[in-house]
C-alpha cells in the first residue's frame, strides 16, 4: 500500500478549479466521472485514477498543459500529483493507494 498526503476537494468550485491557479503542483484528490483537462495550467502533472477501494485502474504520467485525459467513467477517484511522482513513488497499475489529509 502506498500512502499519499493529498488535499481532498469536495465542492463543485474546488473541483472545477483544481490546480488551475496554483504556482506549483501539489497532490489533490477528488471524484469525477468525466475526465479532466489541463487547459490554462502552467505545469505538467501525473494523474492516477482509482477505483472505490483505492486500486490504480489507469494513469497518465506527464499530462502537459492544454490536454485532455479520459478514462472509463465507471471509475471516479482522481489523484493529481506533481510530475514525476508516479515514478518516484513506484505507482503501477493495480497498486493500492491510501489518501491521507
Amino acid at each position: 500500500m502506498i500512502k499519499i498526503k493529498a488535499k481532498k476537494l469536495s465542492s463543485w468550485i474546488e473541483k472545477s478549479e483544481g490546480l488551475l491557479g496554483a504556482k506549483k503542483p501539489s497532490p489533490i484528490f477528488f471524484k469525477t466521472h468525466f475526465g479532466i483537462h489541463t487547459f490554462f495550467m502552467k505545469f505538467p502533472i501525473d494523474v492516477v485514477i482509482l477505483d472505490s477501494k483505492g486500486r490504480v485502474v489507469a494513469m497518465k504520467e506527464s499530462l502537459y498543459p492544454n490536454r485532455l485525459f479520459i478514462w472509463n467513467p465507471y471509475y471516479s477517484g482522481v489523484l493529481e500529483l506533481p510530475q514525476g511522482a508516479v515514478k518516484k513513488l513506484k505507482i503501477t497499475k493495480n497498486s493500492i493507494i491510501q489518501i491521507t489529509p
